[in-house]
């Protein structure tokens, strides 16, 4: 199934039209009809929020990246709750063995707007000597769930409303090794970028300097192009001059240095969301310290 068809966004609408990349046969310009007066037709926008405030969004997302690069407090960032919460590292939980997917959903609401939130994370991704295919199991789940909603789709008695399990859009986070991507981002993110929307971040982005941080995003970037590896948003979405300017301004920017906080700090009278350090505390929503806005405009507003 065309990966287009889904731009990763609860708000986006758009998610589930017909593909901006398919093939639309040219037609002559409709021009507009001569009217005496206003018909009301302003109204349907009216009807569309009514119906969204009563069936709500769901937002399915993926977050993939090897142990300890702050997947969970990301995503906990991102929706200031506690979505997932990990358990403590010691010394008798054994590292998994194979790459397992979990999965946990919420219902958020905000100003009686209600986000079904279904977060699937990857334990054991990359920690092994031997990672050799380690994303078919990944590559397995997303296919699986397009298939399902398939399935579902095809029926001749469907349900009023399908339960859309489809992974939206797929986080990858690269350690913040300030060198390139790794052999096995590049594979995995060669396979993973024609099945899903992928929007890959520099993990832990406040071990960087600035300069290195800048260093190392030219160079995966050129990674990026080298390998072919199409990242969200893809050229297909550029529809006219206005999408072609914003989406060109995102993916220069990409990947998006973050820092991820669960934690309240007091900064000048004000609480912030942060790490706190022994040389001061690294604001998560200050785009001076680090991209976190960024990425959560990209995949919320």
């Amino acid at each position: 199934m065309d990966r287009c068809h889904y731009a990763p966004g609860p708000m986006d609408s758009l998610r589930q039209s017909p593909s901006p990349c398919s093939s639309r046969p040219s037609s002559p310009r409709t021009p507009p009809m001569e009217r005496f007066g206003p018909v009301g037709i302003e109204a349907v926008l009216d009807q569309l929020k009514i119906k969204a405030m009563k069936t709500g969004f769901e937002f399915n997302i993926m977050v993939v990246g090897q142990s300890g690069l702050g997947k969970s407090t990301m995503v906990n960032t991102l929706f200031k709750s506690k979505v997932w919460k990990s358990p403590m590292p010691s010394l008798e939980m054994p590292t998994p063995q194979t790459l397992e997917l979990h999965s946990v959903s919420h219902v958020i609401e905000e100003k009686g707007l209600k986000l079904k939130l279904t977060v699937t994370d990857t334990p054991g991704f990359g920690d092994q000597i031997n990672n050799d295919k380690c994303w078919d199991p990944v590559l397995g789940y997303i296919n699986q769930q397009y298939e399902q909603y398939l399935q579902e789709e095809l029926l001749i008695t469907r349900q009023r409303h399908i339960p859309d399990t489809r992974v939206h859009c797929c986080v990858y986070f690269v350690p913040p090794t300030g060198h390139c991507l790794r052999p096995l981002d590049i594979e995995f993110l060669q396979r993973l970028c024609r099945t899903v929307n992928v929007v890959p971040v520099i993990a832990r982005a406040d071990s960087l300097t600035i300069e290195e941080r800048e260093a190392f995003r030219s160079r995966i970037q050129q990674n990026l192009k080298t390998h072919c590896i199409d990242v969200y948003p893809q050229k297909c979405f550029d529809e006219d001059i206005n999408d072609s300017i914003l989406n060109s301004k995102i993916r220069e920017q990409i990947p998006f240095a973050v820092v991820g906080a669960d934690q309240e700090h007091l900064v000048n009278g004000r609480c912030v969301l942060g790490r706190k350090t022994k040389w001061g505390i690294i604001e998560v929503e200050n785009i001076a310290h680090c991209e976190f806005l960024l990425l959560r405009d990209l995949l919320i507003r």
